[in-house]
């Protein structure tokens, strides 16, 4: 087995496992054998369409859809990537719901770093609600959940996650750490201990007399209670400064995050009204625009219809040139022309287009010859306005080598491109070819010929170094 086989091999092994995985929701350990499948074999398109399927389960559908792209680069036919692809564009704001929650998701990272959990926490529902499969959104509320020491919505959200991803190192950490709480605050039922008083029992004639026993601790009533008071104080301003305050700015911290959500909320209602009064105005804008053109088009039609009207008089009178005749032509257009206008723009096309192709092409070449381009070019844009295809795609051919000696090499490129794919397997197709290959750089050919030899070197080395039979 060469090594080009082993590589194959080991791809498809990283891809079954990778498979298996997914099967079974370890989404984590999927992504990871599939890249793995890839550093072996980077065209394995089963591959990368599995794992755009995997980033696209968790919720990351970014990294779903860069997979699938490079997969249809890939292989352009015959590939499911296109129907994912298509399925998502077909799926009206889908996109777009799945930026936002993405942007609320990164929103909420800002506030959790300026200690706004409250605004994290509702930007992340929202997030949520767009886009319910996003993994990274439930590990960050189930975090701030956490923190913030609501320990059912907590469990409640990693649930979530670890159902979407089973095996994620980030949410079976959560897991831990609030199991680990839930041990710590479980509290054993304390047992009545009895404590011992120590005493001294004594008969004093026919009495027992029972006393405690005496210690060596003098009774100072008056210095105690000073020190108490002291001790009191001192504790009383510990308990102002470390409990007391904080709590008083965090009241002061919630009531700001409160009145940040309600401008918020303000503001959301603002851009709502805002778009729909933008909705609005477009609207009436492209009636206008709409009016705009249909009396565009009604003077394009009567104009056209005058033309027609004068250019037959002077034909069937014959008193007028057969150039000016067609340059008048020219300034038709058939397409708003009716029935009866369109059969008599036909008979004069007929007539009159195929000699001024004739006559313009001849002398366009002599322009050509000469490098008189700009004569030449409105000569060809007049036969392409009569007959597209003059001469099968010859006189196209010339339009678009004049375009590119005079400089104007975009409009060239169009023409060439029309070429190959409107007269494909003729001579004029294979120069349009051609002409678009010579402009490819030499560097990209020298590359791809030292990638052939670099190939052939790795056969030859495989096939030297084979283990004997």
């Amino acid at each position: 087995m060469d090594y080009t086989m082993k590589l194959v091999y080991q791809s498809n092994y990283w891809y079954n496992d990778g498979l298996k995985k997914a099967g079974i929701r370890d989404m984590s350990g999927a992504v990871s054998s599939l890249r793995r499948s890839l550093q072996y074999n980077r065209e394995n398109v089963a591959s990368r369409n599995l794992l755009g399927l995997v980033y696209y389960g968790r919720g990351d559908v970014v990294e779903a859809l860069v997979e699938w792209i490079i997969s249809k680069n890939l292989k352009p036919h015959d590939n499911i990537a296109n129907y994912y692809i298509s399925k998502i564009q077909e799926t009206p704001g889908e996109l777009e719901a799945i930026n936002q929650a993405v942007k609320k998701y990164n929103q909420s990272l800002q506030y959790a770093a300026q200690h706004g959990e409250d605004l994290a926490i509702i930007q992340l529902k929202k997030a949520i609600a767009a886009h319910p499969t996003y993994v990274r959104a439930y590990q960050l509320l189930s975090f701030l959940y956490l923190h913030t020491e609501q320990y059912a919505n907590a469990r409640q959200m990693l649930k979530i996650a670890h159902r979407l991803d089973t095996t994620h190192e980030l949410t079976l950490r959560y897991m831990h750490e609030l199991n680990l709480i839930r041990k710590e605050r479980v509290i054993p039922e304390k047992k009545d201990e009895k404590k011992e008083r120590r005493t001294v029992t004594y008969n004093l004639g026919n009495e027992t007399i029972i006393q405690p026993v005496s210690t060596a601790f003098k009774e100072r009533t008056g210095l105690n209670t000073v020190i108490n008071m002291g001790i009191g104080v001192v504790v009383g301003v510990l308990v102002m400064w470390f409990l007391i305050m904080p709590a008083l700015n965090i009241t002061k911290q919630r009531k700001l995050n409160e009145q940040t959500v309600a401008f918020s909320d303000q503001i959301e209602t603002q851009k709502s009204q805002i778009n729909a009064l933008k909705t609005e105005l477009e609207s009436y804008r492209s009636t206008s625009e709409q009016t705009e053109n249909a009396q565009a088009t009604a003077a394009s039609t009567q104009e056209s219809y005058e033309v027609l009207i004068n250019v037959s008089d002077h034909y069937r009178a014959q008193d007028m040139s057969n150039a000016n005749m067609v340059e008048e032509l020219l300034k038709i257009t058939p397409d708003s022309l009716g029935t009866i206008g369109r059969e008599t723009y036909n008979t004069m096309a007929e007539d009159l287009f195929p000699a001024m192709c004739a006559e313009l092409y001849a002398t366009s070449q002599q322009n050509y010859e000469v490098a008189n381009y700009d004569t030449a070019i409105t000569n060809l844009e007049n036969v392409m306005r009569m007959d597209e295809g003059y001469e099968d795609g010859a006189a196209m051919l010339l339009l678009a080598q004049s375009y590119e000696k005079k400089g104007e090499q975009d409009k060239a490129n169009l023409r060439y491109q029309k070429i190959v794919e409107s007269y494909p397997d003729t001579d004029v197709a294979d120069t349009a070819k051609e002409a678009l290959e010579a402009q490819q750089p030499r560097s990209a050919e020298d590359t791809e010929d030292g990638d052939e030899n670099t190939e052939d070197g790795d056969e030859n080395t495989g096939d030297s170094g084979g283990e004997p039979e």
